[in-house]
């Protein structure tokens, strides 16, 4: 008989729905009371299954791991729907502005790729688009951005 010795970390790993999820933001960030300062930590997590769902999850906790499972599961709770058309990119161009971010995202012919940085590289992967032109004007906060990906997404017209 053949028996495949597993690592103990394969058996921590929980596929659920082929959901994928990546790390955009991890802060240290801090309180000051009487007492003196109290420490937690910020994770801003991104989850996708690269066929049309994306969301984003903030969460702060005490220690990294209990901040990234916490953004993990609000981010897995607020998913929305993309709508990709068949050259894997997106239905017309759409221009938004949240906060100080101002995104423009600007479907592309099949065979160009993702051609765009930072936070909205890793969502447009996260939600399958294969072929989408992006542009981020503004601030460089990865959290602003972030949410205004997902507001940019809410608004495609089908």
């Amino acid at each position: 008989m053949n028996y495949k010795k597993t690592k103990q970390s394969d058996k921590n790993i929980k596929e659920q729905d082929d959901m994928q999820s990546v790390i955009l933001d991890l802060a240290r960030v801090t309180r000051v009371q009487r007492g003196g300062k109290r420490m937690r930590f910020r994770a801003c997590v991104g989850a996708g299954d690269k066929k049309g769902k994306i969301g984003i999850g903030i969460a702060k906790g005490a220690d990294v791991s209990i901040a990234v499972e916490k953004a993990t599961r609000r981010a897995k709770k607020n998913m929305i729907q993309v709508p990709i058309t068949e050259g894997g990119t997106i239905p017309h161009t759409v221009n938004v502005k949240f906060k100080a971010a101002n995104i423009l995202f600007k479907p592309v012919i099949s065979g160009s790729g993702i051609k765009a940085g930072g936070v909205i590289r890793i969502l447009c992967d996260l939600s399958g688009l294969k072929n989408i032109s992006a542009k981020t004007m503004g601030t460089k906060n990865q959290i602003t951005n972030a949410q205004a990906v997902i507001k940019a997404f809410g608004q495609f017209k089908i």
